[in-house]
């Protein structure tokens, strides 16, 4: 994810201070993985070096004054090209499990017992992913679809390769 748009995004509603975009940030996208404070400010300040951001305003407090932050027209134009250009679609060609799995048939493990503890790991999550969909609003429903998607996946892919396994033996021994 792109979190130098995501917050350029969030700033087109109106100016606001880091504090309040990390909160915006983490209530919309950030369920799983808040953004850190650090992470906010270094961004804002790479975004205001770049012109795609300008300071506001500030305000005084009890501690560091806080500077409100607002996009500017250049930052309005680098959203616009980024939400315009589709995201490259991921081939997972050489995954770490698929890795492992070679490597155990070459070692003489089990690659049975690897895909076992695989699919039980993949069903835990899934379980676990689906009680929160239907717990959850709109957004993390539709977030959750997007990994249970990617799972069933995977769990189709263990299969096809536990029924194949022989086969893949015997092409990687010789």
């Amino acid at each position: 994810m792109s979190i130098s748009h995501a917050l350029l995004g969030l700033l087109e509603s109106g100016p606001r201070h880091g504090y309040d975009l990390k909160r915006a940030f983490d209530d919309r996208f950030g369920q799983d993985r808040p953004l850190h404070y650090g992470q906010v400010y270094s961004t804002m300040a790479r975004l205001l070096k770049n012109g795609l951001v300008e300071v506001d305003g500030t305000e005084a407090g009890g501690g560091p004054e806080r500077k409100r932050y607002a996009i500017t027209d250049a930052g309005v134009t680098d959203v616009e090209g980024w939400l315009a250009q589709p995201e490259k679609p991921e081939p997972y060609l050489q995954t770490t499990l698929y890795t492992k799995v070679v490597l155990a048939l070459l070692t003489g493990r089990s690659a049975e017992a690897l895909l076992d503890t695989q699919r039980a790991e993949h069903l835990r999550l899934m379980r676990e992913l689906t009680r929160r969909k239907s717990q959850g609003d709109l957004a993390d429903q539709l977030i959750c679809d997007h990994a249970l998607f990617h799972l069933e996946a995977d769990l189709r892919w263990l299969e096809l390769t536990a029924a194949r396994l022989g086969q893949l033996a015997t092409e990687i021994r010789t």
